[in-house]
């Protein structure tokens, strides 16, 4: 048999509300963790009195009953689980485990039995139902009847606010009161507080942060007292789950945080922690309202009758006296100012990011504290705003997702070490090696282009096999002759004034003469070559074989079925998407399965388009294109001869006359046939208006005519 025991998604309930976590049992201990506050039950074995096995709403459930009187259900664990336990029970705790119905008659006449901390209604000597009197916040007696008030917890959809008892009188003469009894006997295990006596000590006027003001502290042997001038609040300590000490950024200041569960409430408000703000520089002398003696008896050397230091440290002392659990510091993480937080954002307030050797912990408003075990994966994201800072994002088990942002980039590099270090998942692993955010706009790019997108990935695939199908034809020839080094370079001078203008004023030289009779011809050339080109549509020829589908659309194919089984009634869209999802979390193995039926594929299209090449196929259509080609080439060459002896003409004429015509004008009157056709709407009317400019009265334009 093995030496342990361990089962999962077993439900403790707590306060009207079912938490889930892991149970095991070991020869020394039955420990249980709670998934969600990560509190840990540990149950020694030699305290170990009984066990039951019961039929629960929730499948089966055990009960353990200790010798110090708690008594621990848990419930969530299947059928054939009962003889697995029952011997592990009596070979290692000598206990029987015991099974024992529940009464389901729904009778509301009983008996109330009082065992431990719970209330047990029995029918016919058969558990009813059981109230934790830990629950219970109130208890109120009538004439015949007690009335049980219940502690409400937020996280329940329905909570039970009480119940109500009818004790009837008795008829001895004992003179004892049943019914005060009754009430005697719940209020002695009920989680009411009642202020009775002095406090051990009061610290004055303390800054709190959350709830915001200052309050005195008063610190009693069960509770703590928080007075306000508007607000009281009493905390239990068996409501402390953690305590945390954390140092300030501006090293001036200490955070004492107090993590509580269940929270602390004000009208629809609910206060998860308490968090304190003290000035590092501040002491005080303190005086417990203890003998020494007693002091020393309860508290085992942690507190002494009179002490004195620093205040931080005096709350912190006794609150892990009182409340006993550890106090939580930061680790060994630094940051690149060398403050061991970082500063960030958290829904539109500013704060601070503590990395702890366990979880982080962000301060003050909202306060959220994330342990390692419950986070799924981090991701580093790009700053919205600006490439001076990034998004750190932390994603949970429950699917929630916390977004620390506007963090400086110079915190990248310790922060990524850290989060690696603790073996968290990274979503976006990969850029650290790209030497972080130096020079590197790339690092913090969304977390969505993890995410598999079906559509993105078909037009990839297509993309590629349209290049590759496409590389013999003529659409690389046109793009090829647009482009003209020679040409462009003066056609790009030519755009500036000081050359134009340097040209116009030489008119008698030849060299310049020669150079204004080419350029009007190239810039006329260079403008109808920048008009875009309408791509005539390719005739789809039926007889061409198919494009080959890539892996994802294979796999997609062959699961659009069963995905439409498994969701009735689901769209085309939801289909895509889910399709992505599924994607994604397949294995390697499987996704390297159809990256061979896809290649396989894409080797049968390229062998059919060959034999489709060779037997003729599409070589007519692409033929006819280059003679239009070829001709259409033809036809400039001539178009640039003729209009370089219409321009040399009007070079004379404009020579002899006293008027003097731009550039502008002389290009926009001889390529005014051309551009018709070859400029846009835009460059016309541009034209026009410089020709009424720079023509005065006595134009020749006629006479070009």
């Amino acid at each position: 048999m093995n030496d342990t025991l361990e089962f999962n998604e077993i439900y403790q309930e707590v306060k009207g509300t079912w938490n889930d976590g892991r149970l095991r049992f070991s020869k020394q201990t039955v420990v249980y963790k709670n998934s969600k506050t990560g509190k840990v039950d540990s149950i020694p074995v030699p305290e170990l009195t009984q066990a039951q096995w019961r039929r629960v709403c929730l499948g089966h459930g055990i009960k353990l009953c200790t010798s110090t009187g708690n008594i621990y259900k848990y419930d969530g664990f299947k059928d054939t689980d009962l003889e697995k336990i029952s011997e592990y029970f009596k070979a290692n705790y000598k206990v029987e485990l015991i099974e024992k119905d529940m009464c389901v008659k729904g009778w509301n006449w009983g008996t109330a039995k009082f065992n431990g901390p719970l209330l047990s209604f029995e029918v016919n000597e058969s558990s009813a139902f059981e109230i934790p009197l830990a629950s219970v916040s109130q208890c109120a007696t009538g004439k015949n009847e007690v009335t049980v008030e219940f502690h409400q917890n937020d996280d329940t959809e329905v909570s039970l606010m009480e119940v109500r008892f009818y004790v009837p009188p008795t008829t001895g003469d004992e003179g004892s009161d049943p019914v005060e009894a009754f009430a005697q006997n719940i209020l002695s295990k009920a989680d009411v507080i009642q202020a009775t006596g002095d406090a051990v000590c009061i610290f004055r006027e303390l800054q709190c942060l959350t709830p915001r003001g200052r309050y005195d502290i008063r610190i009693y042997p069960t509770f703590l007292h928080l007075h306000g001038k508007t607000f009281d609040y009493k905390i239990p300590y068996t409501t402390v789950l953690r305590l945390f000490l954390l140092p300030h950024k501006d090293q001036r200041q200490m955070f004492f945080v107090i993590s509580l569960d269940p929270p602390i409430k004000q009208g629809q408000t609910r206060y998860h922690f308490l968090i304190l703000l003290f000035s590092k520089e501040e002491e005080i002398n303190l005086t417990l309202n203890m003998n020494e003696d007693e002091v020393e008896r309860r508290f085992e050397g942690k507190l002494h009758k009179n002490m004195s230091g620093f205040l931080y440290e005096m709350v912190s002392r006794v609150m892990k006296a009182l409340v006993n659990r550890k106090i939580t510091v930061p680790g060994n993480f630094q940051g690149h100012s060398g403050a061991q937080c970082i500063t960030c954002s958290y829904k539109a307030s500013s704060g601070l990011l503590y990395p702890l050797e366990r979880g982080f912990i962000y301060v003050h408003k909202p306060p959220v504290h994330l342990r390692f075990e419950e986070i799924s994966c981090v991701n580093f994201a790009r700053g919205t705003t600006t490439t001076r800072s990034f998004d750190f994002e932390i994603e949970t088990k429950q699917g929630n997702q916390y977004t620390f942002s506007s963090i400086e980039r110079e915190e990248y590099g310790k922060l990524f070490d850290f989060v690696n270090a603790k073996k968290l998942s990274i979503k976006n692993r990969g850029f650290k090696e790209k030497k972080g955010m130096k020079r590197n706009d790339n690092m913090y790019s969304d977390s969505d282009e993890d995410q598999h997108d079906a559509y993105l990935e078909r037009m990839k695939e297509e993309g590629k096999i349209r290049e590759e199908a496409n590389d013999s034809d003529d659409s690389e020839g046109e793009s090829d002759e647009s482009f003209n080094p020679g040409e462009e370079d003066d056609e790009i001078a030519e755009e500036y004034d000081s050359k134009a203008s340097a040209s116009e004023s030489s008119a008698d030289d030849g060299d310049s003469d020669g150079d204004r009779k080419k350029k009007p011809t190239k810039k006329a050339t260079f403008v109808k070559e920048r008009k875009p080109r309408k791509k005539e549509k390719k005739a789809k020829d039926s007889s061409a074989p198919k494009r080959p589908m890539s892996a994802y659309m294979l796999w997609l194919n062959s699961s659009r079925d069963h995905i439409k089984s498994e969701n009735p009634g689901i769209s085309v869209t939801e289909i895509s998407k889910k399709a992505g999802e599924m994607w994604k979390q397949l294995s390697k193995e499987k996704k390297e399965v159809w990256d061979a039926k896809a290649e396989e594929a894409k080797k049968e299209y390229d062998r059919a388009m060959r034999e489709y090449k060779d037997s003729g196929g599409g070589s007519s259509g692409s033929s006819k294109k280059e003679r239009k080609k070829k001709g259409g080439k033809n036809e400039e060459k001539k178009k640039r001869k003729s209009g370089g002896g219409g321009r040399e003409k009007e070079k004379e004429r404009a020579t002899g006359n006293d008027s003097f015509k731009s550039r502008e004008f002389i290009s926009s009157e001889e390529s005014s046939s051309e551009s018709d056709k070859g400029k846009g709407q835009k460059r016309k009317g541009s034209d026009d208006e410089e020709e009424v400019v720079s023509t005065p009265p006595s134009s020749e334009e006629s006479g070009s005519d």
